[in-house]
């Protein structure tokens, strides 16, 4: 076994990559073709998912396969080989294996424990079987990570520590309320027909919307979900779900928005189905006025229409200060209050004052009527006073005689940079408030469907594969997590040490097909030399000779087969063929037989998703299993 695996994954590129690398259907088909004509690569299957994009090939070198498809890779994802590279990882043999049983559990997902993936594995050894591009340790391996996961789901709570994108996403964007209370009575849009979108528009319905219109380029394929989900409504025997479904065509996608108070998409398009724009016009009017900017962002901006009442009240709220208004004072009070932004002991207030009127301040605050402690340290020559012992309401100030350079330096800063240095305290700002959602959107796709500046309108809730990344990253991974970690462990050595064994069974059998060529030769020998013997003589002398063949070749084929079995077993294959002189044809031609024979009965497994036992992979079957992870 050779099997090695170049990808990328959300663990490994930025979602900026990932959108960009983003294979479309015929992109992994051409990958796939070209991967199997490569010179190092003789199986090929292509794991492709919204957060991933994993090749995964049988090859008879190791270097040349790393750089044969890293190079594929490159070029049909789009992505330059250099800029690609950095992101890439690489596993071979049980490493790669290891991976891809990692993934069939969940426990590779951006969401730990969610099922989707499963189904993903599925159609990519479909599509590898449809192609004839998955020999037999492909079609193995595939078929063993289906039971894998399966195994993990049913035996552990892995579920429990994660939910799909789609479950996940709605409870970012539901802000720690119940899904199914945030959700009830909610008119809901989904965009798109696929997996995932009928998952979404499922997943909605059960939680209790109003309404669900599906949006599709197909039609026939938005009103076939819209009947499954009205029959699903009509079905129900509690009766708290009366969802009414219809479909659209995608033309009426912005007056439904108009309408919607959730959008979830999910497309195989290109480009961006919702953009900036038609998110903010079909919220336009739904928002309190008093909280939109007159940018459209939501945030203050001065001498704007749409200011709102807080920001333009920031100068009236500021403290009050008693600077200036003493007798004498040197600042022009009048002319500091009419500076907006600042308050009178901010920059404003010394702006423009030079050497003279510094000093002529300090002398006024010197002789002003401070506080005791503070004349107190002023008449020792202090200049420094630390923050955190001085009096309440002391401001340290330079003494104007010892300290007539300092001033004089910063007096050319202030010459210089056009204002006075000063080291204060930031005032405070006052926040903008942001309306509730009033649109809530919900972005599965890659590359992306729904232009990620929307989430700077107000009245907009986006939440999208990027931000499910970073949110993910803090869930609490569950104690099941570490038993489906030893399943996937068993599992590899399990998968391996049955590998190993296989790569001997060819030389074995024809040990034992030479063995028997042996015994029919000399049966024909005897018959020659003894033409008088009866049926039931002959027959009991061949017998014997069987079985003493047999038994002379039983315990050296089944030792061997544990001592191929165990790591480093790869070369008692070797061993066996020289020593009893097998004609490597004919290890060859019972090899080719048995692939023949798998990948016929592979192909037949991937028509049913089963390797002819019946539920291996009924979890894979549920249409929530068949969605983008």
């Amino acid at each position: 076994m050779s099997l090695l695996v170049v990808g990328l994954s959300h663990r490994s590129a930025p979602v900026s990559v990932l959108e960009r690398a983003a294979l479309s259907a015929d992109a992994q088909i051409k990958l796939l073709q070209d991967t199997v004509a490569a010179e190092p690569a003789t199986e090929a299957t292509v794991l492709a998912t919204c957060n991933r994009i994993e090749l995964y090939a049988d090859v008879d070198k190791f270097h040349a396969g790393v750089a044969e498809l890293s190079t594929l890779l490159a070029r049909h994802s789009g992505v330059g080989l250099d800029e690609l590279t950095p992101h890439l990882y690489v596993h071979y043999e049980d490493r790669a294996v290891h991976q891809l049983f990692s993934v069939a559990c969940g426990l590779d997902s951006m969401v730990i424990g969610e099922g989707q993936i499963l189904g993903q594995i599925k159609d990519a050894l479909a599509t590898s079987q449809e192609l004839h591009t998955a020999g037999r340790l492909l079609n193995d391996l595939f078929q063993q990570a289906l039971r894998v996961g399966k195994r993990a789901h049913s035996e552990t709570g892995i579920d429990r520590a994660g939910q799909s994108l789609v479950t996940f996403g709605l409870e970012q964007l539901s802000s720690g309320t119940e899904v199914d209370a945030w959700a009830r009575g909610k008119r809901a849009l989904v965009i798109g027909a696929g997996s995932m979108s009928s998952l979404a528009a499922a997943t909605l319905a059960r939680a209790g919307v109003a309404e669900v219109v599906v949006a599709n380029r197909t039609f026939d394929r938005a009103e076939r979900l819209a009947e499954i989900l009205n029959e699903q409504s009509e079905r129900n025997e509690q009766g708290d779900t009366d969802v009414l479904a219809r479909a659209v065509p995608m033309e009426s996608v912005p007056d439904e928005l108009t309408r919607a108070d959730v959008a979830v998409s999910c497309t195989g398009a290109t480009g961006l189905v919702l953009t900036a724009e038609s998110v903010a016009a079909a919220v336009e009017g739904r928002t309190p006025r008093a909280l939109v900017s007159g940018d459209g962002t939501g945030r203050a901006v001065p001498g704007g229409a749409g200011r709102t009442a807080a920001a333009a009240g920031v100068r009236d709220e500021l403290p009050p200060t008693s600077v200036g208004t003493d007798e004498n004072c040197p600042l022009d009070l009048s002319a500091v209050q009419r500076t907006a932004g600042f308050s009178v002991l901010g920059e404003a207030a010394v702006a423009g004052m030079d050497a003279t009127e510094l000093e002529q301040h300090a002398a006024w605050v010197d002789k002003g009527a401070g506080d005791a402690a503070g004349r107190a340290q002023r008449s020792a020559g202090s200049v420094a006073v630390d923050e955190a012992q001085a009096p309440a309401g002391y401001t340290a100030v330079l003494d104007p005689a010892a300290e007539a350079d300092a001033i004089a330096a910063l007096a050319t800063a202030a010459a210089t940079v056009g204002r006075v240095p000063e080291r204060r305290r930031p005032e405070p700002v006052a926040e903008v408030p942001r309306p509730t959602p009033v649109l809530s959107l919900l972005d599965l796709a890659m590359p992306r469907d729904i232009d990620a500046a929307v989430h700077r309108l107000p009245g907009v809730r986006l939440v999208d594969i990027e931000s499910l990344a970073d949110a993910s990253a803090d869930v609490p991974m569950a104690s099941d997590v570490d038993q489906v970690r030893r399943i996937v462990s068993d599992e590899v050595a399990a998968f391996g040490a049955a590998q190993r064994a296989a790569h001997i069974t060819p030389t074995v059998v024809a040990l034992r097909t030479m063995a028997a060529d042996v015994v029919a030769g000399e049966i024909a020998r005897l018959d020659g030399r003894l033409p008088g013997l009866d049926e039931k003589q002959r027959g009991e002398i061949t017998q014997t000779v069987r079985r003493v063949v047999d038994k002379l070749l039983h315990a050296p084929t089944v030792r061997v087969k544990q001592l191929a079995a165990e790591p480093g077993g790869a070369g008692y294959a070797d061993a066996l063929r020289t020593l009893f002189d097998l004609d490597p044809e004919t290890v060859a031609a019972v090899s080719r037989a048995d692939d023949g024979k798998n990948a016929g009965n592979s192909g037949n497994a991937g028509a049913t998703g089963s390797t002819g036992n019946s539920g291996i992979t009924e979890n894979a079957e549920n249409a929530e299993n068949r969605g983008r992870a």
